[in-house]
């Protein structure tokens, strides 16, 4: 990204404007959606960089972070844990009461939180939230439901994409 916000739809640009928090899935968004075998049947995921380093800067900038996953991964609690997310739900089935438990928590109400998920698991938590966005390679039914869909790929970027326009747009970048 080149440092100005491309959006033009002014809506989006009203709903990043209010948003206190944000939740993300995990396979497919922080990563490509390939998961490597090894010889010993541990899972592997790769995760972009850039992402990492977007969140540490949200954190920092005090948006609130969580993480629900229908994934399990130790490595991915560790990975979240040093980038400053202390909310990390793996193995979760229904993700939607997840969510309105973190917005009680939080004492935040939807349209301050948006959510990024990339496929039909994630579906109920964009039709709840404020900002509802995803990869650019997201099923297709999720890319309709979506106020914002990100020009990166899962596990390309589009997570520190997201974050930069998030923190733009309330001059906090």
């Amino acid at each position: 990204m080149n440092g100005a916000i491309t959006i033009v739809d002014m809506n989006v640009f009203g709903k990043l404007q209010k948003i206190r928090g944000m939740v993300l899935d995990i396979d497919g968004v922080f990563t490509d959606n390939q998961i490597l075998v090894t010889e010993n049947g541990e899972f592997l995921r790769l995760m972009n960089v850039r992402d990492g380093y977007a969140v540490k800067r949200a954190v920092a900038a005090g948006l609130r972070i969580a993480i629900i996953s229908g994934g399990k991964s130790l490595g991915t609690i560790r990975r979240m844990n040093v980038l400053g997310v202390q909310e990390v739900f793996l193995g979760v089935e229904k993700k939607l009461p997840v969510l309105k438990d973190l917005l009680k928590q939080w004492d935040m109400v939807p349209d301050e939180i948006a959510y990024m998920g990339d496929d039909l698991p994630d579906l109920e938590c964009l039709q709840y939230v404020g900002l509802a966005s995803c990869p650019s390679d997201a099923v297709p039914e999720i890319l309709s439901a979506c106020d914002y869909v990100a020009t990166l790929r899962g596990g390309q970027g589009c997570v520190r994409e997201l974050i930069e326009h998030i923190l733009q747009s309330q001059n906090r970048w």
